[in-house]
């Protein structure tokens, strides 16, 4: 997620906000929110008007899709875009409901968490061969695994989130470490290092940070970890939890350790402790250095990222991949022409400003990169943020090559939710290192196999 996104999330709306992003340049007779698929013939002086759903409700977010949807609409005639956005808590939801009513939108957003879900439910309409060539060919295995269901790619992916290690350079200097940890056993032993607290047992400082903030962050984390180690969380065909085996046992055994021994403490805000200087490491995604840079002011200067570390020094690097994607509904009257536009979005290359002669991007990797973004195609990446970009947005850049895309299963949501009570549950006492296995993997089985 963006830091826009866990903004939203943070401020922890429970009401259903609909919002309606009318574009200046969408000169349509009669065109309004509630326009239903019914709206537009495509003969002269009636466009076919179609509509794009996604949680782009506000700030930054929502004025960054109206850039090149208004430039849509003032090149096209005979096809224009209209946006609809609800709150991202709302999404899935939304999806769901309009979906039932006859009222789905032309275009989705989804996290590609639930696009197994959607796909289940009859939500989405596979991509169309040549369509599915431009995105395999186009973007990482990772963007591409995560907006595919079972083989069969479903939409163009749009944010992608890889996930590495942050640390504090001043922190660790201070406890006599020299350089971030590659190993977990240098993980440790620097997070023990870098931990302080004060005469009444107090902690001041983590070593490592682990949170309860939310599902992003709690289950992200770990499965960074259990990606690097190998692991899975669940089974090649989904139909079955993996995170019970000997991959999984590690990395819960090494998150019980650091908060046994004081060096996490997860009831603590890590986004805010981090930038006061209070955590000296934490596995997160690549959104968050666009948020540290702005908040943290000349303190950001001691702030360093490197990719997440490996049980062995010689081990295979990988880590976690999220992301959201752009597909066509299966209820759309006009599939063609919604195809046609994500191409354009998607795969059209403009002029980068500022980049370096002949320097090129899709629209939509600009839109991700202007909000603080990362997107699946790495030759975007390399054009928008040019040689003097941020330093350490490129671990997270790198890992595209290497992340492993987040399961999205029908039953990836309910799964994941899940895993983060287990996960909290072992990290609180509440249960053993076996007894969260073991709850996790009859728990997630069940819910896995009722969504097949």
């Amino acid at each position: 997620m963006t830091r826009a996104h866990r903004a939203r999330t943070a401020d922890g709306l429970s009401r259903r906000h609909f919002a309606l992003a009318l574009p200046s340049a969408l000169l349509v007779p009669g065109a309004s929110g509630c326009a239903g698929p019914h709206q537009g013939t495509g003969r002269p002086g009636d466009p076919i008007v179609l509509t794009l759903l996604s949680h782009y409700a506000s700030g930054e977010l929502k004025e960054a899709l109206r850039g090149p949807v208004d430039e849509w609409n003032a090149t096209h005639d005979r096809v224009k875009v209209l946006t609809k956005a609800v709150e991202f808590s709302d999404l899935l939801t939304t999806f769901m409901v309009r979906q039932t009513a006859g009222q789905g939108s032309d275009i989705l957003q989804p996290y590609c968490l639930w696009s197994g879900q959607l796909v289940r439910a009859g939500v989405l309409r596979p991509a169309p061969a040549e369509h599915a060539e431009e995105i395999t060919r186009g973007y990482g295995a990772a963007a591409v695994g995560s907006s595919s269901v079972a083989g069969t790619v479903y939409g163009y992916p749009t944010e992608m989130q890889t996930y590495a290690l942050y640390y504090n350079r001043r922190l660790l200097r201070a406890a006599g470490v020299d350089r971030p940890p590659r190993t977990w056993r240098e993980l440790e032993e620097t997070a023990y290092r870098t931990t302080k607290r004060d005469r009444y047992g107090n902690t001041l400082v983590q070593g490592f940070g682990l949170s309860v903030y939310d599902d992003s962050t709690t289950v992200g984390q770990t499965l960074a970890l259990l990606n690097a180690a190998g692991g899975a969380f669940v089974s090649a065909d989904g139909r079955r939890t993996a995170i019970d085996s000997p991959a999984g046992r590690a990395v819960f055994d090494l998150e019980h350790r650091l908060v046994a021994r004081g060096a996490s403490a997860p009831g603590i805000n890590v986004y805010k402790a981090f930038q006061s200087g209070q955590v000296a490491m934490v596995v997160s995604a690549g959104w968050w250095t666009t948020s540290l840079k702005a908040e943290m002011g000349d303190a950001y200067r001691d702030v360093g990222v490197a990719p997440v570390p490996l049980p062995e020094a010689d081990g295979r690097r990988a880590t976690l991949a999220t992301g959201f994607m752009l597909g066509v509904n299966t209820a759309s009257r006009h599939p063609r022409e919604a195809w046609e536009f994500l191409r354009w979005l998607n795969t059209e290359k403009v002029g980068v400003p500022g980049a370096g002669t002949g320097a090129q991007a899709t629209r939509m990797s600009s839109l991700q990169v202007s909000v603080g973004s990362l997107t699946g195609r790495a030759d975007d990446m390399r054009a928008l943020l040019g040689g003097g970009g941020d330093p350490n947005l490129r671990p997270f850049l790198e890992a595209l090559a290497y992340a492993v895309p987040e399961p999205n299963i029908p039953g990836a949501q309910q799964a994941k939710s899940l895993l983060r009570k287990n996960i909290e549950a072992l990290w609180t006492g509440e249960r053993s290192v076996d007894e969260a296995l073991r709850l996790t993997r009859r728990q997630v089985d069940q819910e896995v196999s009722r969504s097949w």
